[in-house]
């Protein structure tokens, strides 16, 4: 073969390679779009399993982020379908609220929730698609069931009571695993695990060997508890425990949190329930270093009150120290959690901000009771209503899902 000969036919050899590679990552493409689930007449593609999965792993969602992303988005389907069914559509306000809400549970708005997922390689509409699908369900199920959930006034009368009746007070051990940036699936991957745990020992064990709590010492044994201090988002799961069992995965900033139910006991009197608790936090550099659990140590040996802190924060930026009243379901989870566990004026250095790098110094300074002529009615009749709404809910997804045609390719 001549020199010239040669050239070409190397060159072509060249051209038709890219051709080739170009082909295969348009198929790649091509195929990433295709269905990969048929609900009825609607298509969920592989981009949208992907999509979401990424978006669960974000969001911490316990399980496998694939698994729970078919049957989120298979059952988005179905939801969608029904409202369609019905002439059901969504305001662009309502869209643009739901966004704003569920970001706000980040402490963020709109815009920067949507800059954090695209930092993580989740695209807008994703996020976009997972609301619409939420606020499409709840009016869908108002508009259908909220004729059927009217309460009467007996009803609240016997509510209300109640909740005045014998208190339950719960004896709980506790892990919470670290959960730093880039470390995030090794800790959901953890705390899976010990979720299956069911003997006191291996929880103890668990806590000793992987727990960042100050209890990590007592194989995470936290005192008794009334039920009424525990963040109400989680007190159903906790009741919902035998001895032994543990809590799924309970996602909070920079760490994940377990509980083990060991006791549980209802006594004769009521317990209280609280208009507010009033706590303040301390901002330390450092994380959990050596140093800085130094100076929470020496600092927790030299305050007696709340109102101390303010001489440790003299002379420092004011952000330092943050001291407030809050009701309870305004308090942060993680936070909250701590708070349960304190008498009053006591101390908690279980908890990071700033993806680990500040120490929280957590004080509670008092615990404001409801009183009974405080309760509204009006809340007391919402919730009432709203777990029937969740039944019928449940009972018409169960309905819609029997009656589909799911294909998975």
């Amino acid at each position: 073969m001549t020199r010239i000969a040669r050239y070409f036919f190397f060159t072509f050899a060249a051209a038709m390679l890219g051709l080739v590679t170009l082909a295969v990552d348009r198929v790649a493409a091509q195929n990433l779009f295709a269905p990969a689930i048929k609900v009825n007449d609607k298509v969920i593609t592989s981009y949208e399993l992907q999509q979401r999965a990424r978006m669960l792993q974000l969001f911490r969602q316990p399980g496998d982020p694939m698994e729970e992303a078919r049957k989120q988005l298979v059952e988005e389907r179905l939801k969608v379908d029904a409202a369609e069914a019905l002439g059901l559509t969504l305001a662009q306000e309502d869209i643009e609220a739901g966004m704003e809400e569920f970001a706000g549970r980040a402490n963020m708005n709109t815009e920067q929730f949507l800059k954090a997922l695209a930092g993580a390689g989740v695209a807008a509409q994703t996020y976009r698609d997972f609301i619409i699908a939420g606020v499409t369900w709840r009016q869908l199920v108002r508009a259908k069931f909220g004729p059927r959930v009217q309460v009467g006034e007996a009803e609240i009368d016997r509510a209300l009571a109640s909740n005045a009746g014998a208190g339950v007070r719960v004896l709980l051990s506790e892990i919470y695993i670290a959960a730093p940036p880039g470390r995030e699936a090794q800790a959901e991957a953890l705390a899976r695990e010990i979720s299956q745990i069911t003997s006191l020992t291996e929880f103890a064990r668990a806590a000793r060997k992987h727990s960042s709590a100050g209890s990590r010492g007592r194989g995470g044994k936290v005192n008794w508890l009334p039920i009424t201090q525990l963040p109400a988002a989680i007190r159903g799961q906790i009741l919902g425990l035998a001895p032994g069992q543990v809590t799924q995965p309970i996602p909070i900033p920079g760490a994940i949190a377990l509980f083990q139910m060991r006791a549980i006991e209802e006594g004769d009197a009521p317990e209280r329930e609280y208009a507010a608790i009033e706590y303040a936090a301390y901002y330390i550099d450092g994380g959990r270093s050596e140093p800085a659990l130094a100076r929470a140590s020496k600092i927790r040996d030299t305050i007696d009150t709340c109102d101390d802190l303010y001489g440790i924060a003299k002379g420092q930026p004011e952000q330092v120290l943050e001291r407030g009243s809050k009701k309870p379901e305004e308090i942060p989870r993680d936070i909250a959690l701590e708070l349960a566990k304190l008498d009053k004026h006591e101390v908690s250095t279980n908890l990071t901000r700033a993806n680990g790098q500040t120490l929280v110094f957590l004080m509670l300074c008092e615990r404001v009771p409801q009183l009974s002529d405080e309760i509204d009615r009006d809340q007391i009749e919402l919730g009432l209503q709203n777990r029937r709404l969740e039944s019928f809910a449940k009972g018409y997804l169960e309905q819609l899902r029997s009656e589909a045609r799911i294909i998975e390719k």
